[in-house]
Parts: C-alpha cells; structure tokens; sequence
C-alpha cells in the first residue's frame, strides 16, 4: 500500500481528516492505518531496526495526531504530513544503527575483517535464506553510513523513487537542491559498493554467500536471530510510485535495485502503534469522538 500513489486521492485523505476533526474514531483510525505502513518502512530503512522503527513510527504518529487541527485545507494533505514525519526523523534521538554503521571506511573495514568462505552447492542451497538475511543487512547498513539527511532524501528519492517535486516539497527545498542532494547520496553510495560489493561488480571479493558460512559458523548468523529476512511478502519495490518522471534517472543504477528489494511490512498488530495512540486519553482530548 503505497499511499503516494493517485489512488489514494487528496480527498480521499481530507475527506478521513475532516471526519476525524469531527469525532469519527473509525477515521482516524483508517486514516493512521492508511499511513502507517509507508511510515514504519521509511522509519524501519533510517534507523536498520525494527523496533527502533516502530518507537520512532509511534512518536512521529503521535506528533502528527496533535498537529492534524492545524492543517490548511487548502494545501496538499500528504505532502503536509510526510514532512512532518522527515522533520521528525530528521530531530529525533540517535539510534542503535547510527552508533553501529558510522560511516563508509568503519563499514569497509568490517566487512573485510569477514573471512571469505568458499561454498558447495549444497551449502548455498542450504544456506539460501540466511544468504539474503545477511545480504539486506548489509545493504541496510550501508544506508545507515550516509547522515540523516542524506540517507532520507536517498530512501525517499531514489528507493521509494518518490516524484522530485513531491520529495522537494517534503524536505521544503527546491526541486533542484533535492536532486543535487539525491545525487550527493546516491554517488557515496554507488562508490562504496562499486570497489567493495560483489552484487555491483563481481570483480570485488565481497560475496554475501561467503561472509554468511564464516558468520553461520561463528553463530551470528542463525535462522533464529533473522531481523530482515523473516518472511515478509512486500519489498520496498512494491511502494515504487508508477509513472515517476524521474524514474529513468535511476533505471540503469543496479544499486538502486538492490535497495528497493528490501524488505517491507505492511501487515500491522492492531493493539500495537493504532490502539495505543487511540486509546491515550492525554492525545484524544485534542478530538470529540463519538462513541
């Protein structure tokens, strides 16, 4: 469910807001679910956790609900709300992922302290799953070696492959500084992994199969302690948004695809971020819900 999409109109979303406004409880509640989706996966590829992701998705619907009477019926309703979110993220606290992936040369240099395994046939049979487990991590954290600002713009531009215009509008720049911005990201990206991984050139050592039987065998990597690989149906692709003007910018960058096969999650716990907000007394003052 990608709520950029046009099939999910401007007055679909007003319409929900105006109700919610009203006392609709089921609105607010269709209206958070239309959004949260797109919200945890963003906050999942900024922060490499998912429960990191899901605290920061909470706080930021949080901040959202209590910002929802401000909003101007007379502009853009997701552009106002996702740049709320971007603000969010962008401020909120630092993350076990930032501490961890710092940058760039910390990154390589992990990476090359794995010893490189050969593999059977059947080992790579066998192995297959903790094979793309380690794979998405490692993609994951390579995101994480880029500043929060940087890392955003690049989710969103170039991952989500958001329209320019609507990404521009959210970070509240110029369609021009958001693409020099994406290209600044998108070149640190694409230099690490053209000399370090495999899967852009397989002149390079790194090969995801290889580091995962030395880090199989040494127990960090196990079927159980799967943290990306764990058997969601979405990928990140899934969210593309259709018809991008821009989407030909990026067609011929293999990384690019690479990252839009993350993983994403679309099925949510009803008791979880939904039930909490509304049921939080302290945020519902702000409504006069009918029962």
């Amino acid at each position: 469910m990608n709520p950029l999409n046009e099939e999910y109109s401007e007055e679909k979303n007003k319409n929900l807001l105006r109700l919610s406004l009203d006392g609709d409880k089921k609105a607010m509640d269709d209206l958070i679910r239309l959004h949260q989706p797109f919200i945890f996966n963003l906050a999942w590829k900024m922060t490499f956790d998912a429960n990191d992701a899901m605290d920061l998705t909470q706080e930021t619907l949080l901040k959202v609900i209590t910002k929802l009477s401000q909003f101007k019926f007379n502009s853009n309703f997701r552009t106002w709300l996702y740049r709320i979110v971007v603000n969010e993220f962008l401020q909120s606290k630092r993350r076990k992922g930032e501490e961890l992936f710092s940058d760039f040369t910390a990154q390589g240099e992990r990476l090359d302290s794995i010893p490189n395994t050969n593999l059977t046939q059947e080992e790579e049979t066998e192995l297959e799953e903790l094979i793309k487990e380690l794979r998405y991590r490692c993609l994951s954290g390579m995101l994480m070696c880029l500043n929060r600002e940087q890392r955003l713009i690049y989710i969103i531009g170039e991952t989500f492959s958001i329209n320019h215009n609507i990404g521009a509008d959210i970070f509240n720049i110029s369609k021009q500084n958001f693409r020099i911005k994406l290209h600044r990201a998108r070149k640190d990206l694409y230099n690490f992994m053209k000399d370090k991984c495999g899967l852009v050139d397989q002149n390079n050592p790194c090969r995801c199969s290889k580091k995962a039987k030395t880090m199989h065998q040494k127990g960090y990597l196990t079927h159980d302690k799967k943290v990306f690989n764990i058997g969601y149906k979405r990928k990140v692709g899934d969210y593309v948004s259709k018809n991008v003007e821009d989407m030909a910018t990026a067609i011929d960058l293999k990384h690019a695809n690479l990252f839009r096969d993350l993983p994403a999650k679309d099925d949510f716990d009803t008791e979880t971020v939904i039930a909490e907000i509304l049921n939080d007394n302290e945020i519902m003052k702000y409504f006069d819900f009918r029962l």
